[in-house]
């Protein structure tokens, strides 16, 4: 695996990684000593994967309805038009939305993704309305309700989990 212009992760970075994502809050002594290599390597190696991007940041998992926000939703976005400044400005706007937790710019049928959590049916109404259609690039929007989510096992290689 190659990431970037660095040099390519290896069988260790890849246990590292595997070790972090299972606990990403263990000391690097205690990862050091689960992998069976010594803290100075490990430090190194992790410094190097932050270095070289392929880690890039470590993030705190809140559940929306813990603070009130128990409904979720996808609200799909198809724009009128493609101008690089209508569709820039409304990524920004939909990012800073409150209640948003992920955007997604794809391509297809549609042109955005916007994952929401929010408090009940009223408070999605008023962020497709207040926040979404009015602005002009748009065209329309459908919205999804979502019943339940699950996170996947994610890039890292099935094996790797298990050295």
């Amino acid at each position: 695996m190659q990431h970037g212009a660095g040099r390519p992760v290896d069988a260790l970075d890849l246990r590292i990684l595997a070790e972090l994502s299972a606990r990403p809050d263990e000391p690097v002594s205690q990862l050091a000593a689960a992998l069976g290599v010594p803290a100075s390597t490990c430090a190194f190696r992790v410094r190097s994967l932050r270095t070289r991007g392929v880690i890039t940041g470590l993030s705190l998992t809140i559940d929306p309805a813990a603070l009130g926000a128990s409904v979720q939703a996808m609200i799909r976005v198809r724009l009128a038009n493609h101008n690089k400044g209508g569709v820039d400005s409304l990524f920004d706007a939909l990012v800073a939305t409150p209640g948003v937790l992920q955007v997604f710019h794809i391509a297809g049928a549609d042109d955005f993704v916007v994952h929401v959590a929010v408090s009940d049916a009223a408070s999605l109404r008023d962020i497709v309305l207040e926040r979404i259609t009015v602005h002009d690039v748009v065209r329309a929007t459908e919205t999804q309700l979502v019943f339940e989510r699950r996170e996947g096992v994610g890039v890292l290689p099935a094996a790797s989990a298990r050295l």
